[in-house]
């Protein structure tokens, strides 16, 4: 499997090989289970679950780090790739880290209609 290098390759990707309502699908359960309240659709225009996502994490940095930290856990963010990006400005690192944890459910969801 050779991963996503940025936001429009991933759903190309997912568009095309028919997973992006999966990838929304496990991104809703991950969330639930990190007690984030939020749920899309799975018609969710691409670029506005990028957006909307992109403020769950920015306003989860700065109002709620321990809630931030869980989604990563729970997600299973890599954290080393975390720790690769710059912390000084909390939106691109809010951009940055919106990648990585829809690259991780992107992963999730591969494998599962790989392997099942």
């Amino acid at each position: 499997m050779t991963l996503p290098q940025s936001f429009d390759d991933l759903v190309k990707v997912a568009v095309s090989k028919q997973l992006y309502g999966k990838l929304i699908d496990q991104l809703n359960k991950d969330l639930i289970y990190a007690n984030i309240d939020v749920r899309f659709d799975r018609d969710v225009l691409p670029e506005s679950l990028k957006l909307l996502l992109q403020e769950i994490i920015f306003k989860l940095i700065n109002e709620k780090f321990s809630d931030y930290l869980n989604v990563l856990y729970i997600v299973d963010v890599s954290e080393n790739e975390v720790r690769k990006l710059e912390g000084n400005d909390t939106f691109q690192l809010s951009k940055e880290v919106t990648f990585l944890i829809l690259k991780r459910e992107w992963q999730k969801v591969w494998y599962k209609h790989q392997y099942s």
